[in-house]
């Protein structure tokens, strides 16, 4: 049987860009760092200077807190729900499964991505641990995406996480794939989702540059990469028409800043690049 694939699925460079930085940070391991990563990430690296100098942020310290706040919440769920089910969407060469599989060695963790990097990702976890579970390929975009739902127990809570992804998608094609999420979801103890997301740059002195680089990314990912929202309720009330009960918006600026204001996450664009979203909902399963 031929596997369906939207019109949705050029996305694939990122991957090895983010994949080789999160190896540079020392949180990956050398497989997941392909040479073609290296050399974006060599020459993208003086740009990145130059952003981290001027405009005080740049995809790599993104990735930096994204990853970092994805990791952190994901780490509360399994000491809240040491039963936690996992699936990570769109997984690219991401070392958080197999880092959470070291940490958590009973945890039920899969991954998810298109037929080509499912094949690419699967032998390099295989490399490294004979054990890894084969990587899911399906296309969010497609039936299909039901299927990866019915690998986990629905008695058991389950979280989906989801990190660089939803920019690429303009809103209609974001309603969908969280219409997807938490109608699939809708029959589990409890469906947990956790991603990121970059809002407008609008609180930026170089909002103009951002916007130029953003749609530079558009045309050489083949995506329709978008910024969706300016403030966090806007964010919020998206999420809830999807069928999501509750969701919480955490902006950096607050998170790693103990000594930051007091002032809720929720009530304003604080100027960060990145934002992470946990939308959940609980069900009652006999």
């Amino acid at each position: 049987m031929t596997q369906q694939l939207s019109e949705h699925r050029h996305i694939s460079f990122t991957a090895h860009y983010t994949g080789y930085i999160w190896y540079s940070m020392g949180i990956s391991h050398p497989v997941f760092a392909t040479s073609k990563g290296k050399m974006l990430a060599k020459l993208v690296h003086p740009l990145e200077s130059w952003a981290e100098k001027f405009v005080g942020g740049s995809m790599r310290t993104t990735l930096k807190q994204r990853h970092s706040m994805i990791d952190q919440h994901l780490i509360q769920l399994i000491e809240q729900h040491p039963d936690l089910q996992v699936l990570e969407i769109a997984s690219g060469l991401s070392p958080r499964g197999w880092n959470f599989r070291q940490k958590f060695p009973n945890i039920d963790y899969r991954e998810l991505d298109l037929p080509d990097m499912a094949k690419v990702k699967t032998r390099a976890l295989q490399k490294i641990d004979c054990t890894s579970p084969e990587v899911l390929s399906v296309d969010l975009f497609t039936a299909d995406f039901e299927q990866a739902f019915q690998v986990f127990d629905p008695t058991r809570p389950l979280v989906i996480i989801s990190e660089g992804l939803i920019n690429y998608f303009n809103k209609n094609m974001l309603l969908q794939l969280l219409h997807a999420i938490s109608n699939y979801g809708k029959n589990f103890k409890e469906l947990h989702y956790l991603t990121d997301i970059y809002p407008e740059p609008v609180k930026n002195k170089l909002a103009n540059f951002i916007w130029g680089c953003s749609k530079l990314l558009k045309l050489m990912s083949r995506s329709a990469f978008s910024f969706h929202f300016v403030h966090p309720q806007q964010a919020q009330s998206f999420f809830q028409q999807a069928g999501f009960e509750q969701v919480n918006i955490t902006q950096p600026q607050l998170y790693f800043d103990h000594q930051a204001s007091s002032l809720s996450s929720n009530e304003e664009h604080l100027g960060d690049l990145v934002w992470m979203i946990h939308a959940h909902i609980k069900n009652s399963v006999d």
